[in-house]
């Protein structure tokens, strides 16, 4: 973000106003208060370390507060509640003012999903086929390397984290939002899965595997939470029509089902290597991908501590359900929820676009 887009924040008695222009006369005005591996390990073809497995850097949160209406001109009256009047500009912009931004710029392909729906399963086998491919030493954190020819992959859950995580003024500085910029130079990627096997393995990661989840979410029952207006099914639904929305219009979208990566995984991996350029895919390299890939084996690798990264480590070794890679099982919400909780996500479905094609 360069000074000459944006201008720069003005302090008021107080109050913080962050103004943006963006290109030509259009812009947005947004308010906010500030306060308010071991001998064990079975041997692969591919070499892991715990040093190519470190962790990004994340960018440190500032904090945030919001300011009453009426107190600085140019709101709009105090018919229309301010809360709603943020969220509209947000969403008119998507922008991300925050330093994370440039994590999230730069992608030849960005992969958005919803969070448990398959993402690291993807991410592994990409990781084993490019870095393979390219010689150079496996990671999961494939943004180190600067290699020509190397794709740029982005990994986000964009809306969906955007909703919940940080404080209000993560929000409004649009931390976990892909630059707009960022995606009108990117070909997108949708990865979908059943919310409801989504949320399920939601659940079980914040109670049973997340240190960092909110206590008082730890706490609530499988019931409660599936009705929680964030991290609930709805919010799911929500973040997956939005994405939709947005980016169905575009001749280089594509929608991923999980479902059909499980049943079919050479076949939809060959396709998304296709959108990354890879059209002719070298075979032995792929096989080894693939069988690296392979649930049973990321599990067994995840149980031995091969993986040195938050990314691919278990909350308790002696709990299968604290497991990055738990199951994988298409339709295993059925285990966990209740007759009156599948009739509650059942209604929640209704809402998502049939072009999904997940029914109720």
């Amino acid at each position: 973000m360069s000074r000459s887009q944006y201008a720069p924040f003005l302090c008021l008695n107080k109050y913080v106003f962050l103004q943006s222009y963006a290109t030509g006369s259009r812009g947005f005005c947004a308010l906010v208060r500030r306060g308010s591996r071991p001998d064990n390990a079975p041997r692969m073809a591919i070499e892991i370390t715990a040093r190519s497995l470190s962790d990004t850097q994340q960018a440190d949160m500032a904090p945030g507060e919001a300011i009453q209406s009426g107190e600085i001109s140019g709101l709009p009256d105090k018919s229309v509640p301010l809360s709603r009047f943020l969220r509209r500009s947000l969403r008119w912009t998507r922008r991300n003012f925050s330093s994370r931004a440039k994590l999230l710029s730069g992608g030849d392909v960005v992969i958005l999903s919803a969070p448990k729906s398959g993402r690291t399963w993807i991410r592994t086998f990409l990781c084993a086929y490019l870095c393979k491919r390219h010689g150079l030493e496996f990671t999961l954190q494939p943004g180190r390397y600067d290699h020509p020819g190397f794709p740029r992959v982005i990994f986000s859950h964009d809306r969906f984290e955007h909703r919940t995580k940080g404080n209000r003024w993560d929000r409004l500085r649009g931390k976990y939002l892909v630059p707009r910029r960022e995606l009108r130079k990117a070909k997108i990627v949708l990865l979908v899965r059943d919310p409801r096997d989504c949320f399920v393995s939601l659940y079980l990661q914040m109670t049973r595997r997340d240190p960092s989840a909110d206590a008082a979410l730890k706490q609530k029952s499988v019931s409660e939470l599936l009705r929680d207006k964030r991290f609930g099914i709805r919010g799911i639904v929500r973040a997956m029509n939005d994405w939709l929305d947005e980016f169905s219009g575009r001749k280089d979208f594509k929608i991923i089902r999980y479902e059909a990566l499980r049943a079919s995984p050479a076949e939809h991996f060959r396709d998304l290597l296709a959108v990354l350029g890879e059209t002719t895919p070298d075979t032995s390299i792929f096989q080894e991908a693939l069988e690296f890939a392979r649930f049973e084996n990321m599990q067994k690798l995840e149980a031995a501590g091969v993986f040195d990264s938050k990314i691919l480590h278990p909350g308790d070794v002696r709990d299968p359900e604290s497991f990055k890679v738990r199951r994988g099982k298409v339709g295993g919400y059925r285990e966990y929820l209740s007759p009156a909780d599948l009739e509650y996500a059942a209604d929640a479905l209704r809402e998502l676009d049939s072009q999904f094609s997940y029914s109720p």
